[in-house]
């Protein structure tokens, strides 16, 4: 079964863009354009990640946090730019919008979350 990536932004194109490329690597992609549409979304605890884009203004990525905490302890993948700072309840940060790196980062996320799930 592939794993469910739930992917926020509040940049369409990026939003299109991210999907795709996540898709076209076998994941299954549900996806948030806007606070309404991703507070939504954050209510399915189905999701095995979820990745914040750099587009989502600091309240709001903390508001969306907060909700998805509410009903999973998935991983939180936040996309930043170098001058904000760390929001609490986020578990990796990457400052690098390049697909192969965006690839690699949830690879590495979801092989760890598969490990620390199997010894636990």
């Amino acid at each position: 079964m592939s794993k469910h990536i739930l992917l926020v932004s509040y940049d369409e194109r990026l939003l299109i863009a991210r999907r795709k490329l996540l898709e076209q690597e076998g994941y299954r992609v549900s996806s948030g354009l806007g606070f309404r549409e991703a507070i939504g979304n954050c209510k399915d605890g189905s999701v095995d990640l979820l990745i914040l884009g750099y587009s989502i203004p600091r309240t709001d990525r903390e508001e969306l946090i907060r909700m998805f905490r509410t009903t999973s302890n998935a991983p939180i993948l936040s996309l930043w730019t170098r001058n904000e700072g760390f929001a609490d309840g986020v578990n990796y940060l990457a400052f690098s919008d390049n697909p192969n790196k965006l690839l690699a980062d949830v690879v590495a996320i979801l092989a760890a979350k598969g490990s620390a799930n199997a010894s636990g």
